[in-house]
């Protein structure tokens, strides 16, 4: 898909992330997209068409029937982290406030509520018939919606 929107001159970005994928006799390295099922693409939208009949496009994301920008600092943001050489990895979007499990480390399985974002996720585990909690400091790279 990729190369077919380069080939019809449109300027597409497919940030990925490399995966060590096991085969039956060695390790290979594979390149994964970043955010599965999502390919950034500067187009005009009377060029909609030409995107939607590539092969592997189903649509474009739209809200009230209108393609929906992605501000360009975060695609840039993106386009940095992945030319970088930093370790990077896909998670998923968790707001404050939001009810998230832990999926790894010494409390994994563990179900609070997320009142604090960053580096480290301050996590608040409630006892709601006691109105009443312990707050805790984990990695946030291990907690996911619940």
């Amino acid at each position: 898909m990729l190369e077919q929107l380069v080939r019809k001159e449109l300027e597409a970005f497919l940030p990925t992330v490399t995966r060590w994928s096991r085969w039956k006799d060695r390790l290979k390295s594979i390149d994964w997209p970043l955010f599965p099922g999502y390919c950034f693409a500067r187009v005009d939208p009377v060029d909609r068409l030409v995107v939607l009949k590539c092969t592997g496009v189903v649509e474009i994301v739209s809200f009230g029937g209108e393609p929906a920008p992605v501000p360009d600092v975060e695609v840039e943001s993106i386009r940095t982290l992945v030319a970088s050489d930093l370790k990077y990895d896909p998670v998923p979007f968790v707001r404050e406030g939001t009810v998230v499990e832990v999926v790894s480390g010494p409390l994994k399985g563990v179900v609070g509520r997320l009142v604090r974002k960053g580096d480290h996720a301050r996590l608040v585990l409630s006892v709601e018939l006691l109105n009443a909690g312990a707050s805790v400091e984990v990695d946030a790279a291990d907690v996911r919606p619940f």
